[in-house]
């Protein structure tokens, strides 16, 4: 495994990370049971994975307290956790100031842990990114102050967001929706470096197109099914355009994750999985760093074909 770094306190994470919104999400992975989600878990770990997502709405609460069972056990200085706010376990939208501390006591129960790495605002709007217009950066810092949580930052998914946030406040961490087909945050890497800002890629295989198993003639179930048949046609030309470039022993999936941390400024990505052929499959994307050459190449393909479709998230 290969680690990067993250927040100026935490250790080092590995640079392939465990997206956990799968965990004990039985509507859309019910092929997956709890014991299996924890063992899972344990074999990330036992394989060098150190850092692990998760948020109070996936699954309900269940993706936490399975990691927490997952971890018990664990030296806890040995794993670092990055959860969220704002998407409860009701699946409420709910970034009420009052409402912070109580997910956050909430995430640490459920986790079984007394701190959490990093916190996130999860997909905030502009104004919750103004400590001048909300209270809730005072909150993460009293938090940060009594060691229940050692860093704060937010989920987003456009380059401007991430100017907005770096621009407003202390944050410390980003997790960005990047990807080859979602490339618009490059622009804001430079500033995210300058300002040591770990930088977390989410949705690097693009929900599964980037694995190559969906075409213009993919039907989907489910939270893919928001995708109308001009959105998958689209998304099929554009999987087109990278299908057959050449690739050194991997896989599509291994490939585009090798494309995200082929960027200094990505400390981790945090690609999902069901199985342990998932977890191996991508743990060895690490195997074949990409190129310069190939890294360039891929801009160019995004900013001249892929950008103008402007596919939907």
């Amino acid at each position: 495994m290969e680690y990067r770094k993250f927040t100026k306190v935490s250790p080092k994470i590995s640079t392939i990370g465990f997206g956990s919104w799968q965990l004990g999400n039985h509507k859309s992975w019910s092929e997956m049971t709890d014991g299996e989600a924890v063992y899972l878990v344990k074999e990330a770990l036992s394989k060098g994975v150190n850092f692990f997502d998760t948020s109070p709405n996936y699954a309900e609460g269940n993706s936490e307290r399975l990691l927490g069972k997952a971890f018990e056990g664990i030296n806890r200085k040995n794993i670092v956790i990055n959860t969220k706010f704002g998407h409860g376990v009701d699946g409420q939208v709910d970034f009420r100031p009052e409402s912070l501390r109580k997910s956050i006591e909430g995430s640490l129960s459920r986790l079984k842990t007394d701190y959490l790495d990093s916190v996130l605002l999860h997909n905030p709007s502009r104004d919750l990114m103004d400590p001048q217009q909300v209270v809730h950066y005072e909150i993460l810092e009293k938090l940060k102050e009594e060691g229940k949580i050692l860093a704060y930052g937010a989920s987003l998914d456009s380059y401007e967001d991430m100017i907005h946030f770096m621009t407003k406040t202390q944050g410390e961490v980003m997790e960005i929706f990047f990807n080859i087909l979602h490339q618009d945050v490059r622009k804001a890497f430079k500033m995210a470096k300058e300002k040591e800002i770990a930088l977390i890629a989410k949705i690097p295989l693009d929900s599964g197109w980037l694995s190559g198993k969906y075409n213009q003639t993919s039907t989907f179930s489910g939270i893919r099914s928001r995708w109308s048949s001009e959105d998958i046609q689209k998304r099929g030309d554009a999987v087109d355009l990278i299908r057959d470039l050449p690739r050194i022993d991997q896989s599509m999936a291994q490939f585009a994750l090798s494309y995200c941390l082929a960027y200094d400024e990505i400390s981790s990505v945090i690609p999902g999985c069901v199985s342990i052929d998932q977890l191996n499959n991508n743990i060895a994307s690490i195997n074949h760093p990409m190129d310069s050459k190939m890294v360039k190449t891929l801009e160019a393909i995004y900013n001249n074909l892929i950008e103008p479709m402007k596919l939907p998230w």
